[in-house]
């Protein structure tokens, strides 16, 4: 078996590339994908050749793990799922190149437990954001978590951060972004300039801009006992002035990769109607076009999300 797929032979070198599959076992489950997203963190780290050290590392390989497609074969174990639409976080399934992690590929094979079935109240292409949701739902859903009164960035995982607060019952949070494009539009809370928010008391920020460089800017804005919450990746390390964290008495937390739980939580309030992924998505590419689509999803400041349509190819 093989299939197409996207290849980062080298850093910021990348080909679509026949590659090996791994035959499917008992258990396993054979997945024609139709769309897969382009992670603004992880991928672009993996894209620059400035990923920090990760199990798994290493090129050539295969990245992304936000992939949605149709089982088409399964082995004895997983029957029942042949047919069924579903969304795949990653496989590991290649014979002659790294899976980092791997869902970048017309074709997967994967464990079925790996895989959740993808309900009519979500669209197909809107899936692909299933992984980021869990992602922020993971950040607020640790032990003792606060729920932010103040967002940093106003990106996909931002917004799902804003927007999974309110879908839990608790108070719209201020989001601060320095791209104006990114404070328009309609939102149920507020989009603001940081320049212009003169607060000083908020009892728990999470930084989903990635930029380590901001955490003694948002211990100025603390009150005394407050959290930060690290939810973004971050490839620079943090660091931060003590004595103005020591006066505060701050509480440091780092949100790391979701769990089966954090998905089927996002899952629940999306067919509960409490959450929408919609309108996240705001940039599409055919799959020949992947060079083009990478580099718009790094370097555009307008796109929130890419995503690839797998359909027409073989």
């Amino acid at each position: 078996m093989n299939t197409l797929a996207i290849v980062l032979q080298a850093p910021m070198e990348l080909r679509l590339d026949r590659v090996g599959l791994n035959p499917p076992g008992a258990e396993d489950v054979v997945v024609d994908v139709e769309w897969s997203g382009v992670s603004a963190g992880t991928e672009r780290l993996l894209w620059s050749g400035r990923m920090p050290p990760f199990p798994g590392m290493g090129y050539p390989l295969v990245p992304g793990y936000e992939s949605v497609g149709t089982v088409v074969d399964a082995g004895v174990s997983a029957k029942n799922l042949i047919g069924q639409r579903v969304f795949v976080p990653g496989a590991n399934c290649y014979t002659d190149v790294r899976g980092l992690f791997g869902g970048a590929a017309r074709r997967l094979v994967t464990p079925a437990q790996r895989v959740s079935p993808i309900g009519t109240e979500c669209a197909a292409q809107d899936g692909v954001l299933l992984a980021l949701a869990a992602t922020a739902e993971h950040a607020l859903a640790a032990p003792h978590a606060r729920a932010p009164d103040l967002i940093i960035g106003h990106g996909a995982l931002g917004r799902l951060l804003a927007r999974l607060t309110i879908a839990h019952g608790h108070a719209a949070p201020t989001v601060w972004d320095v791209n104006p494009a990114r404070r328009i539009g309609n939102f149920n809370y507020p989009v603001i300039d940081p320049a212009q928010d003169e607060r000083r008391d908020y009892t728990s920020i999470y930084d989903a801009s990635g930029d380590a460089a901001l955490i003694d800017k948002l211990i100025s804005r603390i009150a005394r006992g407050g959290e930060i919450v690290l939810a973004g990746f971050y490839d620079e390390r943090p660091s931060f002035n003590f004595v103005p964290a020591f006066m505060r008495e701050i509480r440091l937390r780092v949100a790391a990769e979701w769990q089966p739980q954090d998905l089927a939580s996002v899952q629940r309030l999306i067919a509960q109607g409490a959450l929408s992924l919609s309108g996240l998505i705001t940039h599409r590419r055919e799959v020949a076009a992947a060079n083009e689509a990478y580099r718009t999803a790094f370097e555009d400041s307008s796109c929130l999300k890419m995503v690839l349509d797998w359909r027409t190819c073989q």
